[in-house]
């Protein structure tokens, strides 16, 4: 069959360095960093002490007190996100067939607060099982496309993908097939997470994944720099418009690029760590540009999964030398977790976005905090340090790899009629 093409009419973004689309790329062309110290709860114990927040956010802003407190913070991030990326596209919500717009959202973890919280009152009382009649709705990871769809009267497939950190990547590969194959017009994806916690600061500490530059946490997301030491978590949301490209040009929509493919692998390797050759990155960034129908000397630009770890950063560069020898050295790469730090299951989404902008701009951001050469990684490598670069970029790559070995990868391009 004709598989129909897909555009990205609409995006929005709740970042640790920007609550709007603007905002948020704005300050990644600068260089800035969401990190500071932790002020969701008191880190003053823990080995962490600082990470990526939203910043200036207030639900009442947004919902009123009623519908606040039963949304998880990170379903009211992906809601803000969506509602942003919907009002961008300039979708009539009411003249569309809503059986043929989906949701389809990502999230590693979902309410992980609210959980935290319910376990903690409970463990603090007198043993009678008082919870509150929200909790489980709050925290299921399901629960961010569907108060999406109930808001807006989206009446096509609405679900979540839970692959770690690759999540909201998945997700917008999903929405992808979906209006390729014909089964929507439009699907509303991105993804969202709230791991800003007790037990999401304790438990990445735990497995010794975080970054503990507590004396500068600005300058402790620092992808392929010899003194990286751990991820800096981050938190927030991302959302893209993905819609069938005629039905797009019908409406008049903006068109900020075109979705041309997706990858999926898995490690099979390990829980938590990357296969140290790579070989789970090297199949799904073959797999991307096989369905993408594009040869690896097309590539301009890969934002990469970039975590700032010892380990996966190697690997990923390794696995990008071996899918694009020679041409390698004429991709720009970056990571702007080195600005956001680690969104998780929300990453897949804001990183697309970042692509999509460079297309539409012309512009890679910086993987900034780079100041020690790792021996390790090749150094024919365009790692976009410290500075952002401008260069025409027709076709750009985002990937992003989850724990349990899931990876996943989108290609994206410059529109052209």
């Amino acid at each position: 069959m004709q598989l129909k093409r897909v555009v990205v009419t609409g995006m929005g973004a709740v970042t640790p360095i920007g609550n709007t689309l603007d905002q948020y790329w704005n300050a990644l062309i600068a260089g800035k960093s969401g990190a500071a110290e932790i002020t969701h709860f008191d880190a003053s114990k823990f080995k962490t002490q600082f990470a990526c927040e939203i910043k200036d956010f207030d639900p009442l802003d947004f919902f009123d007190r009623k519908d606040a407190r039963k949304l998880d913070r990170f379903t009211q991030y992906g809601a803000v996100a969506a509602d942003q990326a919907i009002a961008d596209s300039a979708l009539d919500t009411e003249a569309l067939d809503k059986f043929r717009v989906g949701v389809i959202w990502g999230a590693g973890i979902g309410g992980l607060e609210t959980f935290q919280n319910e376990v903690l009152n409970f463990a603090s009382g007198d043993g009678t099982p008082r919870f509150n009649p929200f909790f489980i709705p709050k925290m299921i990871a399901d629960i961010a496309p569907g108060y999406i769809s109930i808001k807006n009267g989206f009446m096509g497939p609405n679900y979540t993908t839970v692959s770690a950190c690759a999540s909201s990547a998945n997700a917008i590969i999903d929405a992808l097939n979906t209006i390729r194959l014909g089964t929507c017009d439009v699907v509303v994806t991105g993804g969202s997470e709230a791991a800003v916690t007790i037990a999401g600061v304790g438990g990445f500490n735990a497995m010794h994944a975080l970054s503990t530059r507590n004396d500068s946490p600005q300058t402790a997301s620092r992808p392929f720099d010899a003194e990286r030491d751990g991820f800096v978590l981050g938190e927030g949301g991302g959302a893209l418009v993905l819609e069938d490209l005629d039905h797009a040009l019908k409406r008049g929509a903006k068109i900020y690029a075109e979705v041309i493919g997706g990858g999926l692998s898995s490690d099979a390797y390990h829980m938590t760590a990357p296969h140290p050759e790579g070989v789970g990155v090297v199949r799904v960034m073959e797999n991307c540009l096989r369905d993408a129908g594009i040869d690896a000397k097309d590539v301009d630009a890969i934002n990469t999964h970039g975590t700032s770890t010892p380990l996966g950063d190697v690997a990923e560069l390794k696995a990008i030398s071996k899918v694009f020898g020679a041409h390698a050295s004429h991709i720009s790469i970056n990571s702007t977790k080195s600005m956001t730090g680690h969104l998780l299951g929300a990453a897949g989404a804001v990183e697309a976005i970042s692509s999509v902008m460079s297309i539409r701009e012309g512009i890679i951001p910086p993987t900034i905090n780079h100041s020690n050469v790792d021996e390790n990684i090749d150094s024919s490598l365009d790692l976009t340090l410290n500075s952002p670069t401008k260069r025409e970029v027709n076709i750009a790559m985002s990937n992003t790899f989850g724990f349990g070995g899931h990876n996943a990868c989108v290609v994206l391009k410059k529109y052209t009629a």
